[in-house]
């Protein structure tokens, strides 16, 4: 019975890099177009979203979200959800209907085709370089306008599967709180369970997603980094570590 199993995650994995990579191709015209100029990046929002809520559709995975508030679709925001696999952005995509601009590694513009677009829509960041890190402050400032958000992942990495959540970086609430904008905490529970890392675990299923009130960074300082990392990590962990499927099916500790 196991060996059916894993041959079937296989072809299910490879089904997924197969849709994307023929996905990526059969939009490639558009997606060029779109990226083009900077305002137009909204139509190309639209493109993204779709593709996003089509890909989790044809791998078998639905959403179930547990919205704690409503967002205002007027004003930008600082998403940051934990980190749990590559399905993570495709998700946020899907939820948030309003642009979102991702703060993402420089790396990844290295990855042939894929890379081309991820330079032209993504605001890069090399952590190593502290002008590299000061240039996010800026194009982020650019893309802020008519209720264009952000997101981080603020672990900066996808952890490794016996840690529950990594610490925090300080980028994505030094950013929230230098453009006073709020930030939105969300829990994925399920995608490293469904599709992580390990070619030969996972399966399609339910994702439950569960994304909290705004934190508002009105009024505040960067004395007060410290502070919001550490409102944001604490809902976050305190989900993950007192739901039980969670903590099962990943064989984590505390």
């Amino acid at each position: 019975m196991e060996f059916f199993r894993n041959i079937f995650r296989i072809v299910w994995r490879i089904w997924f890099y197969v849709f994307f990579g023929i996905s990526l191709l059969v939009m490639m015209p558009a997606l060029f177009l779109l990226t083009f100029r900077e305002r137009q990046y909204p139509a190309l929002y639209k493109v993204i979203r779709a593709f996003s809520k089509t890909l989790l559709f044809v791998m078998g995975f639905r959403l179930k979200k547990e919205i704690l508030e409503p967002l205002d679709q007027d004003k930008s925001y600082m998403f940051c959800p934990n980190h749990t696999s590559m399905l993570d952005p495709f998700i946020l995509v899907s939820m948030v209907k309003k642009p979102i601009v991702f703060v993402g590694k420089s790396e990844l513009k290295k990855i042939p085709i894929f890379g081309f677009f991820y330079k032209r829509t993504c605001i890069l960041v090399d952590r190593s370089n502290p002008k590299s890190r000061k240039e996010v402050y800026y194009n982020a400032k650019k893309r802020l306008t008519n209720g264009t958000s952000v997101a981080i992942f603020p672990e900066g990495m996808v952890p490794t599967e016996d840690v529950i959540l990594s610490p925090f970086k300080n980028g994505p609430f030094s950013l929230a709180i230098e453009h006073q904008i709020s930030i939105v905490p969300a829990t994925y529970f399920d995608c490293k369970r469904f599709f992580s890392w390990t070619f030969f675990k996972g399966r399609p299923g339910t994702l439950r997603i569960k994304q909290h009130q705004p934190i508002s960074t009105k009024g505040l300082t960067k004395e007060d980094i410290n502070l919001v990392k550490a409102q944001t990590f604490e809902k976050l962990f305190s989900d993950l570590s007192t739901d039980a499927k969670y903590m099962k099916d990943t064989n984590r500790t505390i």
